[in-house]
């Protein structure tokens, strides 16, 4: 008799897995952990469609009652050569049919510009709407691409998107856990999707390190020796904006909210680099916002190389009505839970001298905050910083700069700003009720209230 194996309910012995739809073990090399990542989620954009209109819907596809998604499809190029894009999708809604070619990368393999320059001729070719091409590399949005095209392709209304696999992710995440999935079946799937593409096997990593270049440039500009127009400078500029991103969707993962990088209106990314090689070379810098919705202000991130320091800051206005001590202490009530090395900047107006002071030296008096020339002078603004030594090492482990920024940005967001509000005017109040008179011998007449007027006007008139 073979022996019982004792279960108990709702735990799982040691060293058991559960037993997955997308299994990450068994990945033999990249153009495997290429195609399993794009079967997986083509395959779930169809079975899960609340997931796949919320992917696909800023490209102008229709919310389709279905998703129809094909791996591997082949096609004829004008020189007869066969061409095997990675996927395509086909929504239809009524009689609009909008579709789309597949290209895929997983891991550090990127996007050759002469195969997407290819699908894009196939997809015009077929009457395609376009092509979407999705790997590691993180853009700030779908219509900004990794690759270099012949700009006439697209002249024709020929749509090229691009999404990063942190982004497919940060999708999947906020879908999951914020927005919700109708069917339980659906939900279990996309919970599928989600351990399987934040596993390292599966090839759609986030944000690995800042390159090759960046402790040489890092150097360079601690030891003021960045030459200007130095080509190591672009390639850093060029992984502080995907970082920037990426932190802009981990944030989105965690808040359900959709956090964006806060840039110039009509700024393109070769400007947007063009001012980041700029910070580097004058100041020793990089800095980006981050915007989320409804918060006080954007979030200011900002790495000093030459001082080794990261400072993530708010900016939030100071009240319009009380006196100068009352304004301070509107402010600090709200920083409760901030840390005490959370410095304070108070500006204002007509002044370009500010002040300066710790939370821990103002918690109980702000007096350290005061106009020195004017000690009641109002206040105009506060700007709220936290600085931290600069994570040293490369990758996403302890002490990197990547691994420590990303915990910067997200504790600061916690302890700080989803605490703060914005300071509004109280609303207007009606004057009290006259009380009458004590030695009056006869009441004051009364004054009719505004309907008893009209109501005696209307009665006139009829």
């Amino acid at each position: 008799m073979p022996a019982q194996i004792d279960v108990p309910v709702g735990a799982v012995p040691e060293g058991w897995g559960h037993a997955r739809l997308m299994p990450t073990f068994g990945v033999r090399n990249q153009q495997e952990q290429e195609k399993r990542a794009t079967s997986c989620l083509l395959a779930v954009m169809h079975g899960v469609p609340e997931f796949g209109y919320a992917l696909l819907k800023e490209l102008d596809a229709p919310k389709a009652p279905v998703i129809e998604t094909f791996a591997e499809v082949r096609f004829k190029d004008a020189d007869g050569k066969t061409v095997i894009p990675d996927g395509a999708i086909v929504c239809r809604r009524g009689k609009k049919t909008w579709t789309c070619l597949v290209e895929v990368k997983t891991g550090s393999a990127r996007l050759k510009d002469g195969q997407v320059n290819a699908y894009l001729d196939v997809a015009k070719t077929n009457g395609f709407d376009g092509v979407l091409t999705i790997s590691t590399e993180i853009t700030g949005n779908s219509s900004e691409s990794p690759v270099s095209i012949d700009r006439r392709k697209l002249r024709s209304g020929m749509g090229l998107w691009h999404f990063s696999w942190w982004r497919v992710l940060t999708e999947a995440i906020v879908q999951q856990r914020y927005r919700g999935i109708s069917d339980p079946d659906q939900e279990w799937i996309l919970r599928e999707l989600i351990h399987y593409l934040s596993s390292e096997a599966s090839g759609a990593v986030g944000f690995e390190d800042m390159g090759e270049k960046w402790v040489g440039v890092r150097n360079a500009a601690r030891d003021g020796s960045l030459r200007k127009g130095d080509a190591a400078a672009r390639d850093v500029a060029e992984r502080w904006e995907q970082f920037t991103n990426y932190l802009s969707l981990s944030l989105s993962q965690e808040l359900g909210a959709h956090v964006v990088v806060d840039r110039a209106r009509n700024q393109t990314t070769a400007a947007r680099l063009d001012e980041l090689v700029g910070g580097l070379e004058t100041r020793g810098e990089l800095s980006s916002m981050l915007r989320v919705p409804d918060a006080v202000g954007p979030l200011t991130i900002r790495s000093d190389l030459r001082s080794r320091q990261t400072f993530v800051s708010v900016a939030i206005d100071a009240p319009r009505e009380g006196r100068a001590k009352g304004r301070f202490n509107w402010l600090i009530r709200q920083l409760k839970q901030a840390p005490d090395d959370l410095l304070i900047e108070a500006s204002f107006p007509n002044a370009r001298t500010t002040t300066v002071a710790k939370l821990s030296d103002v918690r109980d008096q702000p007096a350290p905050l005061h106009y020195t020339a004017d000690p009641k002078r109002e206040p105009r603004g506060f700007l709220l910083t936290q600085s931290k030594p600069m994570g040293q090492k490369r990758g996403r482990d302890e002490g990197s700069f990547v691994r420590e920024t990303s915990a910067q940005t997200v504790a600061f967001y916690r302890d700080i700003v989803q605490n703060l509000k914005a300071w509004y005017p109280p609303a207007p109040k009606l004057r009290p009720e006259p009380d009458e008179p004590a030695d009056a011998t006869e009441p004051p007449p009364a004054v009719p209230p505004v309907w008893a007027t009209t109501e005696a006007l209307t009665s006139a008139t009829e």
